[in-house]
């Protein structure tokens, strides 16, 4: 609701006279809370209630967080506009701990991520990382009432709610690589309304959709989705960007990392450069592990006994 507020806010900042009204809405992501994203059906679960609503023309447009946003969309929807990005770094909450290296081994780290789990498997083995699902309130209830000693977030949703305050530190990308599109707001409307397209072409931030244009080609040419351990995030140089991915297995113990940058003036340029470390990644075994990842996943989704 805050990012739709947003958009709202923006929209009225460009034509004062519009008339802006949100249709609130509950999507299955939203509702299933007892299992993991990567066991439920990934990120497709934020956005298909919405698209109905646009479908059905109920709704003209639907405001998202990037990083949730399925790298292919259904045919007859587009992306309009990617917003300027907000910082797009994990955060790292807790009462008892201000950062990850002074934790004591069996301290238990709540995450919703594949990612943030293999991340944090790899490099504190450990810690004890356990899942972690609900809104921004629930999540950090459950940390207060000490169910977790520390709980790993998106820095973008704590400082967008005026919760910043809840961050002990910023975890540095080196530590904990985002995920494609993280921090982004993405615009979504049906492709045959070009006249909304071009109503909302000031709202798009051209540098961040660059950036994160690169950051999910990499994850669209692995098949990127909440079932395998991927990051990809891109940062600019001067007129260079820079890219970074790694694919790993949900344990942490295998992992691949890419690194290009290149001149980015263009949305090709920026899918060049994500298929360029895409291509790095396979080279160095990305298929296997992201194999193992989704076997692994395959596994755990199965009924026992078979």
């Amino acid at each position: 609701m805050w990012q739709a507020e947003h958009v709202r806010a923006a929209l009225q900042q460009y034509y004062p006279a519009c008339d802006v009204s949100i249709l609130g809405m509950t999507t299955r992501g939203d509702q299933i809370l007892d299992r993991s994203l990567s066991k439920v059906g990934g990120k497709g679960l934020f956005v298909k209630e919405l698209e109905v609503a646009m479908a059905e023309g109920r709704a003209d447009l639907a405001v998202h967080s990037l990083k949730d946003v399925p790298m292919e969309l259904p045919e007859g929807f587009a992306l309009a506009a990617v917003m300027e990005r907000e910082d797009p770094r994990d955060a790292l909450v807790s009462a008892r701990f201000a950062s990850l290296d002074e934790m004591p081994p069996g301290t238990v780290i709540g995450t919703s991520s594949l990612r943030r789990e293999a991340a944090l498997r790899s490099r504190y083995p450990h810690l004890v990382v356990q899942p972690l699902r609900g809104n921004l309130d629930t999540r950090l209830a459950k940390l207060d009432r000490g169910d977790y000693g520390a709980i790993i977030l998106a820095a973008a949703g704590l400082k967008r709610l005026g919760l910043a305050d809840r961050i002990r530190a910023l975890l540095d990308p080196a530590t904990s690589l985002p995920a494609a599109g993280q921090g982004a707001l993405g615009i979504e409307i049906r492709s045959d309304r070009p006249e909304l397209a071009a109503w909302l072409a000031p709202l798009n931030h051209v540098a961040t959709a660059l950036a994160v244009g690169a950051e999910r080609a990499v994850s669209r040419r692995l098949g990127g989705s909440c079932q395998v351990p991927l990051a990809a995030h891109a940062h600019w140089d001067g007129s260079r960007l820079q890219l970074d991915a790694f694919v790993a297995t949900p344990d942490g113990s295998r992992s691949v990392h890419a690194q290009r940058a290149a001149e980015v003036g263009s949305g090709a340029d920026a899918q060049a450069l994500g298929n360029a470390v895409a291509d790095v990644l396979l080279a160095q075994g990305a298929d296997a592990l992201l194999a193992v990842a989704l076997q692994n996943d395959g596994a755990a989704a199965r009924p026992s006994g078979h």
